[in-house]
């Protein structure tokens, strides 16, 4: 089944390459262009050499699409591929059904014995032997020990700043959090340090910032306490604390295997790291999944799964109350676009399960919800959106009001109810994706 375009443009790395990819979509520069039963797409760019730049995707590649072509980008996809699978989402008449070129096929033939040598490996590392646990636990023994001297010393400039009044971290500037947090770094434990850094910000965040402000040193102040009490928790609530000062675990227990339903994908990044959440609905198990995927600055991670698209495949849980984080396992089908939803709830409903969830991880910003029947409205220079069905509306977080895509959810609903899905929490909700009344495919609002 071929994507959509704007499944295609998903893929690409930046809004650079997404401009670019776009001119590169009609059949002027291509010939020679076709695709395979099997998932294999190829084409022959004209630029501005004497040989055409000779592109060749793996489209029903089991882990997703992977990619090849002459050009000398270092962006994947590039233009030419996001151009090539533009082409052939616009059909057999563009791209017909041939046989592959030999130095396609060279690619394809070479990259699937590749993978299948990777499988052999993987399974036979699977049966090795493992490390010395003395000397992993004698390693988790240091690290404990040099977190927990950060989190007793984050405790002290805490009980500082309170003691001396919040107006000195406004005066203060972003040079208290900076060094606060290099300290939480050097104590090994980057989930303390990243918290730290957030509360810089805040200061300078506008009218009402020092009630936000003793709002995070609260939740700080209380996961410095779940980490130093961490034998008296529950062990779930013990998990969550770890992964929150950022211990990193290992997915645990039997992996689920289900047809996952790719609900949406957006990056974040800052000056280090970009990082890529895709959500997952198993429609037969009805769980919900995060993967995290990541990429140095200025390069987008290697995991892209557009927004529409399902397959079959193994999913583990990473530990913790209430997380949802998994791992991507064994693969079983490559992914193919569908008209499948999951099934969705009312605003009321989606607050309570944030309540809910609070319960299990106090620091939780937002749980993943799909609200059926709902429709944006404006609220003054606001919006919210509306339970078609009932008195309640959900506010949209500032974040959402600003993105552009915030009219594509207008405009796709055009006053009628929609289903949305997207995360909601204490500032609102931030949708997603959403799929027009009755029959249609999912569309990206992020």
């Amino acid at each position: 089944m071929r994507w959509t375009a704007e499944q295609v443009l998903a893929l690409a790395p930046d809004a650079a390459s997404r401009k670019a990819g776009s001119k590169l979509g009609a059949a002027g520069p291509w010939s020679e262009a076709g695709s395979s039963d099997e998932g294999a797409v190829w084409g022959l760019c004209k630029g501005s050499g004497s040989k055409p730049y000779q592109t060749v995707i793996d489209v029903a590649d089991a882990g997703g699409p992977a990619y090849k072509c002459s050009c000398p980008s270092r962006k994947f996809p590039c233009k030419h591929a996001l151009g090539l699978l533009l082409l052939w989402a616009g059909g057999d008449t563009v791209v017909p059904r041939a046989q592959a070129p030999d130095w396609a096929e060279q690619w394809l033939s070479g990259r699937r014995q590749r993978a299948g040598a990777r499988r052999t490996t993987t399974g036979a590392a699977s049966g090795a032997a493992p490390g010395d646990p003395e000397a992993a636990r004698r390693r988790a023994e240091r690290r404990a020990e040099r977190i927990t001297a950060g989190a007793t010393e984050l405790e002290q400039r805490l009980t500082d700043l309170l003691r001396g009044g919040l107006a000195g971290a406004e005066q203060a500037g972003y040079g208290l959090w900076d060094e606060a947090a290099a300290r939480m770094v050097d104590a090994q434990a980057p989930g303390l340090a990243a918290r730290v850094r957030e509360l810089g910000a805040v200061p300078g965040s506008g009218a009402g910032w020092p009630v936000r402000l003793l709002e995070e040193c609260a939740l700080l102040h209380l996961l410095d306490q779940g980490w130093l009490r961490r034998d008296r928790l529950p062990d779930g609530l013990a998990a969550t604390v770890r992964a929150r000062v950022g211990l990193a675990g290992s997915p645990e227990g039997p992996p689920v295997r289900d047809r996952w339903l790719v609900l949406a994908q957006y990056d974040t990044a800052d000056a280090r790291l970009t990082t890529r959440r895709i959500w997952l609905y198993g429609t037969g198990s009805g769980r919900t999944a995060l993967l995290l995927s990541y990429g140095a600055a200025g390069r987008a991670p290697e995991l892209s799964l557009p927004v529409g698209l399902a397959f079959d495949a193994e999913v583990s849980a990473y530990p913790g109350a209430g997380q949802l984080r998994g791992a991507l396992g064994e693969w079983f089908s490559a992914p193919e676009p569908t008209e499948r939803r999951p099934p969705g709830v009312s605003p009321a409903e989606a607050t309570a399960r944030y309540g809910d969830a609070l319960r299990d991880d106090p620091w939780l910003d937002s749980v993943p919800v799909v609200l059926s029947r709902v429709i944006p409205t404006p609220d003054g220079d606001a919006w919210q959106l509306a339970d078609a069905d009932g008195d309640l509306a959900l506010p949209l977080t500032p974040a959402a009001r600003s993105r552009p895509r915030l009219w594509r959810l207008v405009a796709l609903s055009g006053g009628a109810p929609v289903t949305v899905f997207g995360e909601v929490g204490h500032r609102g909700f931030t949708p997603l994706t959403a799929w027009p009344e009755g029959e249609g495919r999912a569309v990206g609002v992020c």
